[in-house]
């Protein structure tokens, strides 16, 4: 089975997302040291390597760890970002391997975010 095309979102589309979404799930993959330097208002930090891990943990697992509700498969507004791209986008290839159907990717990456003054 080839693998999935990675969809991706625009600093636009997120910030839209951002003011009027109450099921946007937006994902941190970057390391801890990044995330402790900003990061994305609302995001969850749950780093790349673990984020196969995370999203086939049992719901209360889930909540447990995170501290937030985990998103069902069909959720409509899952995004994963990192620093640049390129990690959002194998947390988003991972997630759409494990059926969220709508997982994207902000391409832009924190990177993008706070020089465009993303807040």
């Amino acid at each position: 089975m080839a693998n999935p095309v990675t969809k991706e979102i625009s600093y636009e589309d997120l910030k839209a997302l951002l003011g009027k979404s109450q099921n946007l799930f937006l994902v941190d993959v970057r390391t801890k040291e990044e995330v402790d330097k900003g990061h994305i208002p609302g995001s969850i930090h749950i780093p790349v390597d673990t984020v196969e891990t995370a999203l086939a943990m049992n719901p209360e697992e889930f909540k447990a760890k995170y501290g937030v509700t985990k998103p069902v498969l069909d959720a409509p507004d899952v995004v994963f970002h990192c620093q640049m791209g390129r990690r959002g986008g194998v947390a988003t290839n991972k997630a759409l391997q494990l059926g969220y159907v709508n997982a994207c990717n902000y391409s832009g990456g924190f990177k993008e975010w706070s020089e465009k003054g993303g807040n």
